[in-house]
Order: structure tokens, then C-alpha cells, then sequence
């Protein structure tokens, strides 16, 4: 380990890159189910399934079969207008049959932040084929994550990701997020902050509203039930398209195949990648409504909007043994049930915490807040460092995942066992008590 680490140092730079953190990284040399093992032999927990993304598990042998054969058979070829292949139209079909039912063409892309530069480019151009070039503004929530290209940043609503790479690409604006635990009222309320923010910034400039139906990356915030109808109500008065970032939650995350699914909403565009490959090969897309779709086709110019690697037929093969599996395995109704053994293990175990504020999550996606007190919602000073140590306590008894700030955040892969779940539980209870008492 010692002597992959230092030719890490020398040679590579990472995501998120931290010198400090480079000299105690783990060098991950297997996975197996919901377990990862390090250049020590040491296996740990993956309580974050990768990033989000390794829904099916790890070492699913059908998943590199699958890669194997299409690299084979056909290891690329371009997508561009006047190319195709056969795993990419099978592909969208496959989506079409399972996304909302307005949405039945896809493009697709390399990962996430891809899909939401190119939702946010065909905002744009589906505004200005309609006779509405002004209308060009994003509006997105505060903790809100989309990727860090550089129009995904600035619709990205963490502040750490922005200072290093200022300015950010104007027309973007940010409203408070539905988060039930830090605000007060009704999802009504909240939503009506994106009413607000469209008729200060005037309607006629507003292209779309972005948002992940729960927010991951911000702290796994699951909106009231009645906010996203009244978002997709605003979007319909004020013609502004709503942009569903499913990039977490697609793919049963969250007990549904996609998220919006628990309001009854149905986006006008899709973003999707993470678990559509199981994190197996670099993939993702967008799926468009039939209207936005006919407006592309009614063009006589071509939308110049392109990716090299834009319907890669291994990717499509992975994502559509991927799909087998979801629908195979019952993968909603599977998340659905082990995110409640594991929501209400936490909840048992420290729910009665002093320093536990909340713990909430859906389906298979959760979130501890820790808080200095517990009655006024008081945060811990930024200095004590609280949700990186007790990160690190869950790391030396065998469990990886991730925290932002003192909100720690589990979301496994589907695979998961019930006795695994429990460890979960069990390890992080240990590790909450050791570093805050109990």
C-alpha cells in the first residue's frame, strides 16, 4: 500500500484533489457485492455504493460480459448524425418503456454533469426555435448538486465548489431548497420561492428550473409531498421547462424506477447516468419530452451539440444488461424495503441521540445530521470537524462512505444483505458514540 501510495503522489492528481488526503488514501484493488477490499487486504463496507452509483454491486460478472462481448463485436463507433448502432437504439427503446411516459427519445452522454450541460443547451435552443431567445436563465436550488463542468457548476448550489474557479457562467440563480429539518412550512412554500425568483428575474428570460428530486450530494433532502406538484405547476404558468437531475435516484434509488415518480410529476427533461451502468462504464443521457424531441426534429439547421463518445455502444450494452437485472431483481421494491431496515435501524439506535438532529432518507438513501444541540438545531463550529471524524471512526471499523459537513450519507448498493444493513447500523451507532458520547 505504502509504495502504491507515493507513486499515486508523484503522478497522479484526483477529483476533489487534497495533497493531505492523498497520504492516507485507501488503494482499492477488489469489490465484491457491497464489500471493497484495499492493497492490504483489509474489506470494508461500501456504504456509498462507489458515488452513488454501483446500484447492481461489485464484481457482477454478467455486467462484464456484457462489455466483453459489445468491445468484441463493435468497440465504438461515432453517434453522430448519420451513425448508429444496434445496443444504442435498444437502449432507448428500453428507457422509453420505463421513463415517464412523455419522455421516449434520449441522448446520450458520458456521466451526469454531461447530461446536465446538455439539458441546459437544449433549454436554450428549444426556447429560442420557439421565438424566445431571451429566455436562456437557470434557475437551481441552494445544496443542489449537478456536476462541476463549468455550467453545471454554476447551476451546482455548494458554495465550496465555486471560489477556485470564478467567474461562474452568468444567467444562473439559486433558491432555498425544500429541507423540512432547517426551514419551516409547507412544500407549497418553499416552491413558491421558484415563483418568486421567475417574476423577479421576469419570465420571458427564464429557460428551466434544474433539481434533483431528492438532493444527494447536499445532505439526502427529501422534499415534502406537495412540493414538486407545485413546482411543475409554476414551471406550466410560466413556460419554464423542469429539468429532472435523476442522476442518484434513477433506477429505483429511492423505491421508484425514477423519483418523481412518488408525486405524480413528470419532468420535461431527464438527466440520468450513475446507476444506468452500475458505475461499469462511464455513461449517462437525457431523456426529452415529445414536444422539446419534435421541436429538434422540425429544424432544418443541425443542432451542434455533440460528444465523441455520445451513444458508445459498450456503454449501451452494459446499461441494458443493467436494466435486466433492475427489472430481474426487483431493484425499486428492493431499495424500498432494505432503506427501511436501514432507516429504521438508525432510528433506533440513535434517534434518542443528544446530538442527533435528524435521520431521514428514501428508499435506499439516508442521512444523519449531527448538531451541537439538539433543541435549537444548533450546527457544530466548522473547526470541530465533527462529521469528518466520525467518518473516520466509521472507517476504521470497516464502513466507507461520505459525509458533507456534519451530515453523514449511506446509500449502498441494492445488493446489500439485511445483516450488512445491520452492521451499518451497529458501526456507525459506535462510531457517532465515540466521537460525541452518549
Amino acid at each position: 500500500m505504502n509504495d502504491l501510495l507515493a507513486r499515486d503522489r508523484a503522478h497522479l492528481i484526483h477529483p476533489q484533489h487534497d495533497r493531505a488526503a492523498c497520504d492516507t488514501a485507501h488503494v482499492w484493488v477488489k469489490g465484491e457485492g457491497a464489500l471493497l477490499t484495499d492493497a492490504d487486504g483489509r474489506q470494508y463496507l461500501d456504504g456509498l455504493a462507489g458515488l452513488w452509483n454501483v446500484i447492481a454491486g461489485h464484481g457482477r460478472t454478467e455486467l462484464a460480459d456484457a462489455a466483453r462481448g459489445q468491445m468484441l463485436a463493435l468497440g465504438f463507433a461515432s453517434g453522430y448524425a448519420g451513425s448508429t448502432n444496434r445496443p444504442a437504439i435498444e437502449l432507448a427503446e428500453r428507457l422509453a418503456a420505463i421513463a415517464y411516459p412523455s419522455i421516449n427519445r434520449f441522448f446520450f452522454t458520458s456521466g451526469g454533469a454531461e447530461a446536465n450541460e446538455t439539458a441546459i443547451k437544449i433549454a436554450r435552443s428549444f426556447w429560442k426555435q420557439r421565438g424566445k431567445p431571451d429566455k436562456t436563465k437557470v434557475i437551481s436550488r441552494e445544496l443542489g448538486y449537478h456536476g462541476v463542468t463549468l455550467a453545471a457548476m454554476s447551476a451546482t448550489g455548494l458554495s465550496a465548489y465555486w471560489p477556485r474557479f470564478e467567474p461562474r457562467v452568468p444567467g444562473f440563480i439559486h433558491i432555498p431548497p425544500p429541507y423540512p429539518y432547517r426551514s419551516a412550512g409547507s412544500g407549497v412554500a418553499a416552491a413558491n420561492a421558484l415563483e418568486q425568483a421567475i417574476l423577479r428575474e421576469g419570465a420571458e428570460t427564464v429557460a428551466m428550473f434544474l433539481a434533483e428530486p431528492v438532493q444527494g450530494v447536499g445532505g439526502v433532502i427529501v422534499p415534502p409531498d406537495d412540493y414538486f406538484p407545485r413546482i411543475r405547476a409554476i414551471c406550466d404558468q410560466y413556460d419554464v421547462l423542469l429539468a429532472a437531475d435523476e442522476v442518484i435516484t434513477g433506477f429505483g434509488r429511492t423505491g421508484r424506477m425514477f423519483a418523481l415518480e412518488h408525486w405524480g410529476v413528470e419532468p420535461d427533461l431527464l438527466q440520468f447516468a450513475k446507476g444506468v451502468t452500475s458505475g461499469y462504464f462511464p455513461f449517462g443521457g437525457v431523456g426529452l419530452s415529445d414536444e422539446i424531441a419534435a421541436s429538434l426534429d422540425s429544424d432544418t439547421s443541425p443542432w451542434m451539440h455533440a460528444f465523441t463518445y455520445s451513444a458508445h455502444p459498450v456503454g449501451a450494452a452494459v446499461a441494458l444488461r443493467l436494466l435486466d437485472i433492475v427489472e430481474r431483481d426487483a431493484f425499486p421494491a428492493r431499495a424500498a424495503e432494505l432503506g427501511q431496515r436501514l432507516l429504521g435501524g438508525l432510528r433506533s439506535a440513535l434517534g434518542d441521540h443528544p446530538n442527533v438532529g435528524e435521520i431521514r432518507g428514501l428508499g435506499l438513501m439516508c442521512a444523519v445530521e449531527l448538531v451541537k444541540d439538539r433543541d435549537s438545531k444548533a450546527e457544530f463550529p466548522a473547526g470541530e470537524k465533527v462529521g469528518t471524524r466520525i467518518n473516520a471512526e466509521a472507517q476504521r471499523r470497516g464502513l466507507f462512505s461520505r459525509n458533507r459537513a456534519d451530515i453523514y450519507m449511506l446509500a449502498p448498493p441494492f445488493v446489500i444483505t439485511t445483516d450488512q444493513i445491520d452492521r451499518i447500523v451497529d458501526i456507525l451507532t459506535d462510531s457517532v458514540r465515540s466521537v460525541l458520547g452518549n
